[in-house]
C-alpha cells in the first residue's frame, strides 16, 4: 500500500465528477446461510472476515484501503493489502458484502466501495452485534457515499497521525434544540491533553447537485444547536469544534462564500476548513485553515491555524 505522504494526485478521490453514477460490481445469483455456515466450519471465513465485516457495518460505506488502515490501526495483523482484498474478494463472492465503483465521463473510478448485504446482517446480529442495515441503505447516492467516505478518511488520519487520539464517532447525533430535528456529522473524533477534551466533528461537503442549498440548510441547524447549547446537550460537555471538509482548496473558499452570503455566523464558534488531500500529509498540525479579515484590504483571507492538540 502506498504511504499517504506518497499519494500524487491532486484531485480527490472522493470529488464528486460530472455526471457520475454508482455501478454495481458484486455477486448475483443466490447463496444460502447454509453455504456460508459450511465455510465457516471449513475455516474458510475466520476471524479477520468478521474483523471486516465489523467494520463496514460501523462504516456504512468503505474502501478497501481504508478497512486495511483501520485494522492496522486497531493491531490486526493484516500482512497486506493484497491479503484483505482476497478476504474481501471471497466476503463479496459470498454476498456478505457488496460492492460497487463509480463511472464518470472520465471513466472508472480507481477504487471500489464495500457495504453490507442481508448474509452480512445475519451473520453480524448471530453474534449479538447491533446492525441497522436495511436493503434501501445499499441505494444511497453517490454524494452520500462520497461524504461518508471523506469522513472515514478524516477520522483515520486522526486515529494515525494525532498522539492526542482517544476515540471516533462515525455517525455522531446533534439535536438543533429549537426545532427539536437531530442530524449526523460525517465523522467525530476526540483528542485529550493533560486531562482535558476537544471533541472535533466533521462535515464533509461535496460538489453535488444543489449542494449550496444542502449547505445552508445543515448549518442552520448548527446554528441552532451552537447557539441554545447548554453543558450536556447532545453528550458534550463543552461546544464541540466544527471543521468543514472539502474537495479542495477553491471549494474552501466556496463554502466559506456560501457562509457569508446566507449570514450563517455563530457567535463564539470558528469555523475552521480543511481538505480530503491535507489529511494525506504527514502531521495534521497545519492541515486546518480558518478565513480571517486582512486589516491591510479588509478582504477575507485563508490562514493556517494550528491547534495545540494536534501536536
Amino acid at each position: 500500500m502506498v504511504d499517504d505522504e506518497n499519494i500524487k494526485t491532486t484531485v480527490s478521490p472522493f470529488a464528486i465528477r460530472e455526471g457520475e453514477i454508482k455501478t454495481f460490481d458484486g455477486k448475483d445469483g443466490y447463496v444460502s446461510i447454509n453455504q456460508i455456515i459450511h465455510k465457516i466450519n471449513l475455516g474458510h471465513i475466520s476471524d479477520i472476515h468478521f474483523e471486516i465485516l465489523d467494520l463496514v457495518n460501523e462504516f456504512e460505506f468503505m474502501t478497501s484501503r481504508q478497512i486495511y488502515q483501520l485494522l492496522e490501526q486497531k493491531g490486526v495483523d493484516v500482512k497486506s493489502q493484497d491479503k484483505i482484498n482476497n478476504k474481501l474478494d471471497q466476503l463479496v463472492k459470498s454476498k456478505i458484502l457488496t460492492r460497487y465503483f463509480f463511472t464518470s465521463e472520465e471513466g472508472k473510478g480507481i477504487y471500489r466501495v464495500y457495504c453490507l448485504e442481508k448474509m452480512g446482517k445475519y451473520l453480524l446480529t448471530s453474534k449479538e452485534v447491533q446492525c441497522h442495515w436495511q436493503p434501501t441503505d445499499n441505494t444511497k447516492p453517490v454524494g452520500m457515499i462520497k461524504k461518508r467516505l471523506a469522513g472515514n478518511q478524516i477520522i483515520i488520519a486522526y486515529a494515525r497521525k494525532s498522539s492526542n487520539f482517544e476515540k471516533y464517532n462515525v455517525k455522531p447525533v446533534i439535536t438543533a434544540k429549537t426545532i427539536n430535528k437531530s442530524f449526523k456529522p460525517h465523522g467525530e473524533v476526540t483528542l485529550g491533553k493533560d486531562g482535558k477534551e476537544i471533541s472535533l466533528v466533521f462535515e464533509c461537503v461535496r460538489r453535488e447537485k444543489d449542494w449550496e442549498v444542502k449547505l445552508t440548510e445543515r448549518l442552520k441547524l448548527y446554528k441552532d444547536f451552537y447557539e441554545h447549547f447548554q453543558s450536556g446537550d447532545s453528550g458534550y460537555k463543552i461546544p464541540p469544534q466544527i471543521i468543514f471538509v472539502c474537495e479542495d482548496d477553491k471549494h474552501m473558499v466556496e463554502v466559506f462564500k456560501e457562509i457569508v452570503v446566507n449570514k450563517i455566523d455563530i457567535d463564539k464558534v470558528k469555523y475552521y476548513f480543511t481538505t480530503d488531500l491535507k489529511q494525506t500529509s504527514t502531521s495534521l498540525e497545519k492541515s486546518l485553515v480558518e478565513f480571517i479579515v486582512d486589516d491591510a484590504t479588509g478582504k477575507y483571507k485563508a490562514k493556517n491555524v494550528e491547534i495545540k492538540f494536534l501536536k
